[in-house]
């Protein structure tokens, strides 16, 4: 068996193409997409994934608003600064960079974004019309892969799903996107009893616990298709154990270049579909 590579690098790459062509339509039409970014405190790998989101909009012709708040920065304070960009009409997609200090309160700046702009699908509400299949902006990382399994025409229907990860911002997400395409679907995390069990039993395996290698390469089923949602830089490796995977699995996900650029280009996808809703009809 030989393993098909799910190349998100590429894909994203391709889908680029497509951005641009309609990023300037938009132009033509007097409207520029535009996205905020908000990052609050100092911490590196954040600035790094903001910066990395920023250039993707400069490439395809995009703007992008770099907002950076300090490390002191209040609940109340990054409050305003939503409040104030879900008022700018210039803005048409807010990113409040994960995670902020520990002292402001993540989930109720995270919730006071509108729901129109939360293109990076951070929203309990958007959260709940995804789930309920209402048009909402899904979570970006769980989107990104659903997009690359469609792309490259992985089955689903009826298919069992086994998702290791219950963030809300992708395991949780993941689960009820698959579940959404006919797949059924068990949730496992880190303390999971029996969890290898559970994985043997996976015809697509989604790794988002957020811990290096966790999920062992004999643990997982013949001809199962892969997908590694995690990336640990100092290890260099994902979630799951790779080496050798290509002799196992129908398809993988590579670590790095896999799940992570398909993660940026469906935020700037979300970015471009909410300006264009802004384009008068007829």
């Amino acid at each position: 068996m030989s393993s098909k590579i799910l190349d998100g690098k590429g894909l994203a790459l391709i889908a680029e193409e497509e951005i641009q062509r309609q990023v300037s339509e938009l132009k033509n039409e007097g409207i520029v997409p535009t996205l905020a970014t908000v990052l609050v405190g100092v911490d590196p790998a954040s600035a790094t994934y903001v910066k990395m989101k920023q250039n993707a909009c400069a490439r395809l012709g995009m703007e992008s608003i770099a907002i950076e708040l300090g490390k002191e920065t209040t609940t109340a304070e990054l409050l305003a600064t939503i409040h104030e960009l879900n008022n700018d009409p210039k803005v048409h997609g807010i990113l409040l960079q994960h995670p902020v200090p520990s002292h402001i309160n993540e989930r109720e700046c995270f919730d006071a974004i509108s729901v129109a702009k939360d293109v990076d699908g951070v929203t309990c509400l958007g959260f709940g019309q995804m789930t309920m299949g209402e048009p909402a902006y899904g979570s970006c990382t769980p989107a990104g892969i659903m997009r690359m399994l469609d792309y490259y025409e992985i089955d689903i229907s009826g298919k069992h799903a086994v998702v290791v990860g219950r963030s809300p911002i992708l395991g949780k997400p993941m689960a009820m996107m698959l579940l959404n395409k006919n797949a059924t679907v068990t949730v496992c995390h880190s303390r999971t009893e029996h969890l290898e069990l559970h994985i043997k039993n996976a015809d697509i395996l989604v790794g988002a616990v957020g811990v290096p290698r966790l999920i062992k390469k004999e643990w997982i089923k013949d001809g199962a298709v892969v997908i590694d949602a995690g990336y640990h830089p100092a290890e260099k490796c994902g979630d799951i154990e790779l080496d050798g995977i290509e002799n196992l699995a129908s398809a993988h996900t590579p670590v790095p270049g896999g799940v992570g650029p398909m993660t940026i280009n469906t935020l700037i996808l979300n970015t471009l579909l909410a300006a264009q809703k802004l384009v008068p009809s007829g």
